[in-house]
C-alpha cells in the first residue's frame, strides 16, 4: 500500500479497495518503524490523522469524491497548523502552537487530505542540506550518509522513502526543486502568487512560494490543484484562474520549443549530470519537441544578488522573534536589552544568525545603495533575460543542481560552497517564474534531477512535459534500497 501514488490512492479509495483509515494506519506504522533512520518528521499527528481519515471515509460513503479525499500527506513545518507545534525547524519556535491554519493547510484539509505530521526542515528554511535544523539533520534515503537537500528535505526524504505519497514544501531559492532532485522526486515551485503565503512563516517574502513534492508529475498536479488559488488574506496572492492541471497532462509535445541555456554548462557542472540532462533532451525530442540553444547572460550575477536580497528580507522578517510575544525566551533576563540579545542568540542557530547579520549589513545606511539596491537592479536584468528567452522558446531546460547529494557535514565549514548548489534554481525565484524538477537518472547511485522553467502561470505546461517524459522513462519509479 505504501508504494501507491496519490493518483493510485484516489482510484483505490473510489473503488473501495481500502479505506482512508486503513491506509493511514499502515503509513503511520511505517513512519514509526522507518523514520528513526531518516529523521524526516518533527511532529506526528496520529490522532488528527485518524480523525481526518474517518471523516474522509464518511464523506466518500455519502457519495462525495475527489482526488485528495482521504489521501495522506504531510506539511513542511513552517505551515501554521492550529493547535499543533509549528517550529520552523528552530529552537526559537520549539514551543509555538499556531492559533490558526495556514491557507494551504486549510484548503487541503477542506479537500479531504489527511495530515500525518509536520516534516523536518532547515531552520527558518535557510539551507540547502537540511543540516541546520534544531532537530538534527535529515538523511537521504538513497544513501543515509548523504544530505537530502534543503530546506524542504524532511518532506522530500519522507516521500522518497515511501513513508507517504506526497507532501508540501516551500521554495525560496530552490528549496522544493533541489531536494526533489537529490531524492528522485518531482517537485514544483509555482509562479510567485499562485499559492497563498498566508500562515506560511516567512523567510524572504518576495521569494517564498509553497508547492508540492511527490513521486510523479501526475501527483504534483493533484496536490497543486488543492493548494493553488487566490487568497484575499495574502496581499501577494494573484487573482488568476486555476486550470485543471490533471486534465492538461496528456497534451502532445509536438512542436514544443525547448531552450537550453549555454550558461548552464559551465565548469561548475558535474559532466555526468550534463550527460543526463542532454539524454533527457533527446528523450523529449523523440516526443516531438524542438530544441535550441539560448542565452541567459545575467545568470552569473544571480547568487550574489540572491544572497543580498534574501538575507535582507530575512533580517526584517525575523526581527519579530525577540523573546517578548511568542517563541523562545531566555532565562532571567536582566533588562530588555539582555532579553533581546540572549533570546535571539540562544534561539537562533548559526546559519540563521549569519543571514540576519548579512541582511542587516546590506540594509544599513552606508551600504543600502551599494548592495541591496544594486541586487534589486540585477534581479530585474535576470527577469528581462527570461522574458527575452520566452519570446523564442516555450520552456527552458537544464540541470537542477550542479552535483549529486553530498555527504553529511561535507560543506558545513564552507557555507558558500553550499550556496553555490543553488546556482540553477535561484533565478526562478528572483524572477517569480514557475519551475519543476523531475528525476532524470543516477550518478554513483544518487539521483539527478532535470529542471524545467516556464512563463508565468504556465505550471500546467511544466506538468504536461514532465508527465509525458515520465510515461516514457522509469527514473521516477525507482525506489531506494531498504524502503
Amino acid at each position: 500500500m505504501h508504494q501507491l501514488t496519490l493518483a493510485e490512492i484516489a482510484r483505490g479509495l473510489a473503488d473501495k479497495k481500502f479505506s482512508s483509515e486503513e491506509l493511514t494506519k499502515v503509513l503511520l506504522a511505517r513512519i514509526a518503524q522507518l523514520d528513526p533512520q531518516l529523521n524526516s518528521f518533527i511532529s506526528l499527528t496520529e490522532d488528527l490523522a485518524l480523525q481526518q481519515a474517518k471523516a474522509a471515509d464518511a464523506r466518500r460513503a455519502n457519495g462525495e469524491s475527489g482526488a485528495l479525499l482521504g489521501a495522506p500527506i504531510a506539511h513542511k513545518d513552517l505551515f501554521c497548523t492550529q493547535g499543533i507545534r509549528t517550529s520552523c525547524g528552530s529552537k526559537m519556535l520549539d514551543n509555538f502552537k499556531a492559533p490558526y491554519d495556514a491557507t494551504v493547510v486549510a484548503k487541503l484539509a477542506a479537500a479531504g487530505a489527511v495530515t500525518l505530521g509536520k516534516t523536518n526542515m532547515d531552520e527558518f528554511a535557510m539551507g540547502s542540506a537540511n543540516e541546520s535544523s534544531y532537530y538534527g539533520a535529515v538523511k537521504n534515503p538513497w544513501n543515509l550518509e548523504h544530505v537530502p537537500g534543503g530546506s524542504s528535505g524532511g518532506s522530500a526524504a519522507a516521500v522518497a522513502a515511501r513513508l507517504l505519497p506526497a507532501a508540501t514544501g516551500t521554495d525560496t531559492g530552490g528549496s522544493i526543486r533541489q531536494p526533489a532532485a537529490l531524492t528522485n522526486l518531482t517537485g514544483l515551485k509555482p509562479t510567485y502568487g499562485r499559492v497563498s503565503r498566508w500562515g506560511m512563516i516567512a523567510y524572504a517574502s518576495s521569494l517564498d512560494q509553497g508547492g508540492p513534492l511527490a513521486r510523479t508529475a501526475e501527483d504534483c498536479a493533484i496536490l497543486l490543484q488543492g493548494m493553488a488559488g487566490f487568497d484575499p488574506q495574502d496581499s501577494t496572492s494573484i487573482d488568476e484562474p486555476v486550470p485543471d492541471y490533471s486534465a492538461g497532462l496528456n497534451g502532445s509535445l509536438q512542436g514544443l520549443r525547448i531552450g537550453v541555456p549555454k550558461e548552464y554548462f559551465s565548469a561548475g557542472l558535474d559532466p555526468r549530470i550534463a550527460d543526463l540532462v542532454m539524454a533527457s533532451v533527446e528523450e523529449l525530442k523523440k516526443l516531438g519537441a524542438v530544441v535550441k540553444e539560448i542565452s541567459l547572460p545575467n545568470m552569473q550575477h544571480a547568487i550574489p544578488a540572491y544572497y543580498v536580497i534574501a538575507p535582507a528580507e530575512a533580517s526584517s522578517n525575523l526581527s519579530r522573534f525577540d523573546g517578548v510575544r511568542f517563541g523562545y525566551r531566555c532565562e532571567d533576563p536582566k533588562n530588555l536589552e539582555d532579553l533581546y540579545k540572549r533570546s535571539r542568540g540562544e534561539g537562533f542557530g548559526p546559519e540563521v544568525q549569519r543571514r540576519i547579520m548579512v541582511g542587516a549589513y546590506a540594509l544599513s545606511a552606508g551600504y543600502y545603495d551599494a548592495y541591496y539596491l544594486k541586487a534589486q537592479k540585477i534581479r530585474r536584468l535576470i527577469k528581462n533575460d527570461f522574458m527575452a528567452a520566452f519570446n523564442e522558446v516555450d520552456i527552458i531546460l537544464g540541470p537542477t543542481t550542479p552535483n549529486p547529494a553530498w555527504k553529511l557535514g561535507a560543506k558545513n565549514s564552507d557555507p558558500v560552497a553550499a550556496y553555490l548548489e543553488d546556482v540553477y534554481t535561484i533565478t526562478a525565484n528572483l524572477a517569480g517564474l514557475p519551475g519543476l524538477s523531475m528525476p532524470a537518472g543516477f550518478v554513483d547511485g544518487l539521483p539527478v534531477g532535470v529542471q524545467l522553467l516556464a512563463p508565468y502561470f504556465q505550471e500546467g505546461r511544466l506538468l504536461n512535459v514532465a508527465h509525458q517524459y515520465q510515461l516514457n522513462t522509469d527514473w521516477h519509479s525507482r525506489t531506494p534500497t531498504g524502503f
